[in-house]
Order: structure tokens, then C-alpha cells, then sequence
């Protein structure tokens, strides 16, 4: 029996280990902190090549980088793995969580699109995945309210107090409103998009999150995902790729998704 440990258990060893940083990688999914993470990961294959083959002004940077580097990552990243941390511990991800229900909200926020689009009223609906989307939400008025075609309504009629900003929902809640989001520094949408349209494509550059937008001049209905936009879609065309990226996806890896242009005011 002690000759087979021997060999079963540093199995084991590695599979934990892969496992613990599969979920690791996981939680920062879709955050700036990956970005940073993938960064890092070039340097240490850059770092190793320069030691073996002897390349000796590289690797004494290098060295001096990984001096305060990693203590800058740690400073430069401590909200991200904070609120990792806390997720952790909220939905114990190690043991396996369960998804939320999506389909519960979808269609309320189609719904509600589609009745701002025929009013003209602008919208910017952001839609949380993996990233929580805290830092963004901490910028508006926190909310904790189920979401409703009512109260999206409500929010964006025109000259009310949150209609400007936008609406952050997570698990099929409302957590704000009136929230500021980063507008895309890439310049092929400086000329072509409007504030609402720019905002919305920057929030998925950085995250991985899905933002539903309502044209305030157009009353045009699009959607923005990894750091691109769909335009001029209709209600069920905005219901199928929430289904699709949000639903769908989740029951088919059993993990997260993977996965234009008028002027508004």
C-alpha cells in the first residue's frame, strides 16, 4: 500500500494544485488584474531565457524589476484581490457554486430596452459576469433592488435624477445607478460613437461584462462585449445574445462565458 502512495499522492499534489489555480484564475477573471497577470507571466519567460543563456544586463533589470515589482502588483491590485477574496468567501467557489438564474432578468431588460428605445430615452445597462464591477458601482448611488422593466423605467426617464449614468446589475439585482463608467481611449470610436456608446465599449475593454445601450437621439438598441459593439438590433435580437453569452455559455462549460455608430447626447 505505501508503494502505491508513493506514486498516487504526488498525483494528487499536482491536481490540487491545478485545481487551486485554475480557481484562482477564475476569480480575477475578467478584471485589470489579468491583464497584469498575463504581463507578468511574459517577463518570467523572459527572465528564464536571458539567466540560461547568459544574458547578463537583461537579467540584472530584471532582477531589480522582480525586487519591487511584485510588492507594486500587490499595492497596485490590493481592491481587486480584495474583493476576490471576499467573493471566496461569500459563494465558496473552491467547493463549486451554483449560477444564477439569468433568464429571470434577460427578458426584463429587453423589455425595458425595447420601451426606452421607443420613447427615445437613453440607456446604459451594464451587466456584470465574473468581474464584480464594484470599483464602477462605488461611483454612482448603491442600490440592492430586483430588476424590473418599472424601475429601469424609472431610472432613465428623461430629466430624472440617475438617468444620466449607469446601472450596474449583478445576480439578477440592481447594486447602482448614476454610475461612471471609463470611456474607450481607442480612437477609431472617437468620431463614429457617442458618450453612452464610448462608455460602454470601455467598461468591456477592461472587464467582462455586457452593456446594453439605448441611443437617446435614435433610440437605437446595442450591445457591447470584449471591447467591440453590435448595433441597431431589435428586442429579440438584444434577448438572444444575452441568452447566448450569459446562459447558454454558463450550461455548456459549466463556467463563466468566454466569449457600429450614431452620436448621442
Amino acid at each position: 500500500m505505501s508503494g502505491a502512495l508513493k506514486y498516487i499522492l504526488p498525483i494528487i499534489d499536482i491536481l490540487v494544485v491545478a485545481f487551486l489555480f485554475y480557481k484562482a484564475y477564475m476569480l480575477i477573471r475578467g478584471t485589470r488584474a489579468i491583464q497584469a497577470l498575463k504581463g507578468l507571466g511574459i517577463l518570467i519567460g523572459v527572465s528564464s531565457i536571458s539567466s540560461l543563456v547568459g544574458l547578463q544586463t537583461l537579467d540584472w533589470l530584471l532582477r531589480k524589476f522582480w525586487t519591487w515589482g511584485v510588492v507594486a502588483f500587490i499595492i497596485i491590485f490590493a481592491p481587486e484581490m480584495k474583493r476576490a477574496l471576499a467573493r471566496m468567501g461569500r459563494t465558496a467557489p473552491f467547493l463549486g457554486g451554483s449560477l444564477s438564474d439569468e433568464r429571470q432578468y434577460i427578458g426584463k431588460v429587453v423589455e425595458a430596452a425595447g420601451r426606452l428605445s421607443a420613447i427615445r430615452a437613453g440607456a446604459l445597462i451594464a451587466m456584470a459576469r465574473e468581474a464584480t464591477l464594484d470599483e464602477f458601482a462605488e461611483t454612482g448611488i448603491m442600490m440592492d433592488a430586483e430588476v424590473s422593466r418599472e424601475l429601469l423605467m424609472t431610472i432613465f426617464y428623461p430629466d430624472t435624477e440617475l438617468h444620466d449614468g449607469a446601472v450596474i446589475i449583478r445576480n439578477g439585482r440592481v447594486i447602482a445607478a448614476n454610475c461612471i463608467l471609463p470611456l474607450t481611449q481607442d480612437s477609431k470610436w472617437e468620431q463614429s460613437l457617442g458618450t453612452r456608446h464610448r462608455a460602454a465599449v470601455g467598461l468591456t475593454e477592461g472587464t467582462d461584462a455586457l452593456v446594453v445601450v439605448v441611443s437617446e437621439e435614435t433610440g437605437d438598441i446595442s450591445v457591447a462585449m470584449d471591447g467591440g459593439i453590435i448595433r441597431y438590433l431589435k428586442p429579440e435580437t438584444l434577448d438572444r445574445i444575452l441568452v447566448d453569452s450569459l446562459v447558454l455559455a454558463h450550461e455548456k462549460a459549466d463556467v463563466m462565458p468566454e466569449t457600429g455608430e450614431d452620436e448621442d447626447t
